[in-house]
């Protein structure tokens, strides 16, 4: 009998709605779809460079919660970018051997 049980890659995606979007990233990715095709709609051009900035929200949003391997989604890796350049940079380590970095005298 094998013992050796492994966690499926895609077991959080069960969790996921349509298995892609966390709530936040619904909803992201709706008001970024649904502002590009109203402004699609009201704003008539022929102009491929007006209708990609019309579009510019939905791509936008779109490259946001676009995954990323080892991540969610891109938005997930630049809030972890974010928090470790504006985070605390200096550690300290409490183990076993050191207290507060200081030695017992």
């Amino acid at each position: 009998m094998n013992n050796n049980f492994l966690i499926p890659a895609n077991s959080k995606k069960s969790q996921l709605i349509l298995g892609f979007f966390n709530p936040s990233d619904l909803v992201i990715f709706l008001v970024g779809v649904g502002i590009s095709v109203l402004l699609l709609m009201f704003i008539k051009s022929n102009n491929i460079t007006i209708m990609l900035g019309l579009a510019s929200p939905a791509i936008i949003a779109a490259f946001l919660v676009a995954p990323v391997p080892n991540y969610h989604n891109v938005r997930t890796l630049l809030g972890n970018i974010y928090r470790f350049y504006s985070g605390r940079k200096k550690y300290y380590w409490r183990g076993w051997c050191a207290r507060n970095g200081e030695r017992n005298k």
